[in-house]
């Protein structure tokens, strides 16, 4: 391994967190409804996911998986099944009300899940670690530098998105304004799932 490995692969891991898609749509709808502090377990669970997925990228399971026709269709059923009632609950969501045992958010498994059941995420992670295979030979390191790349970038990407969410709840006045951002949240987070299909 070199060091000259490390700024282009969190660089990577940065662009690949940061873009927009379905875990920084759930993570503004998350910091919109719930806040930064509510919404800690969601996005240590998505990163935990993106971080354990690309060490199994790199470990060579994410290419077992898809090369298995069965498993990648149901694991694009069940992904796009998740996305889509988040979508629904999203959308479906007004303004937040004040007693917190009104509305939750979504849990650290359920950001693990997210992640998990993405076969995108599996595409891109199995990307990543064949591309930086030539720099990390030890698939140990590889493993390990992935996974500590893309969880990092991630705690850092979905706290971006999140803080966004949660300014803009202090800037929405009326019902219907929160209604607007909602449905166009909620239609963001379902279609990305478009590219679960495309890959």
């Amino acid at each position: 391994m070199t060091l000259d490995a490390l700024g282009p692969l969190a660089l990577f891991t940065l662009i690949a967190t940061i873009s927009p898609g379905g875990a920084t749509t759930l993570a503004t709808a998350s910091g919109l409804q719930f806040g930064v502090a509510r919404s800690i377990p969601m996005i240590f669970g998505i990163a935990v996911g993106m971080a354990t997925l690309a060490a199994a990228a790199a470990a060579g399971l994410a290419s077992l998986v898809l090369a298995s026709p069965i498993l990648h269709m149901l694991l694009k059923i069940a992904g796009t099944a998740y996305l889509l009632w988040l979508a629904f609950v999203i959308a479906g969501s007004g303004r937040p009300q004040q007693k917190a045992d009104l509305g939750k958010p979504v849990s650290f498994l359920g950001g693990m899940g997210l992640l998990w059941l993405n076969p995108k995420g599996w595409a891109m992670t199995m990307g990543a670690a064949a591309s930086f295979s030539s720099l990390i030979t030890n698939p140990v390191s590889l493993a390990s530098l992935l996974g500590l790349g893309f969880g990092v970038s991630a705690i850092f990407s979905l706290s971006l998105w999140c803080s966004t969410g949660a300014i803009l709840a202090r800037l929405l006045k009326s019902d219907i304004q929160w209604r607007i951002l909602n449905i166009a949240l909620g239609i963001l987070l379902a279609a990305s799932i478009v590219p679960i299909w495309v890959l």
